[in-house]
């Protein structure tokens, strides 16, 4: 029993659960910055390719 309630105390204190909960959390804000950067760069592309098609049709 005094082995399981130490093996039980080293979980609880054990840490590095915490670390893979960060970069969870950190990959998941990166992936969302690059989903908005490359959104917005979708919307200019596809302005300056109407923009272009527009000027060629005249």
């Amino acid at each position: 029993m005094q082995n399981f309630k130490q093996s039980l105390i080293e979980f609880w204190k054990d840490e590095e659960g915490l670390t893979t909960v960060e970069y969870a959390i950190a990959g998941s804000l990166v992936g969302a910055a690059v989903v908005g950067a490359f959104t917005s760069l979708g919307t200019k592309v596809t302005a300056s390719i109407t923009s272009m098609t527009t000027a060629i049709k005249s």
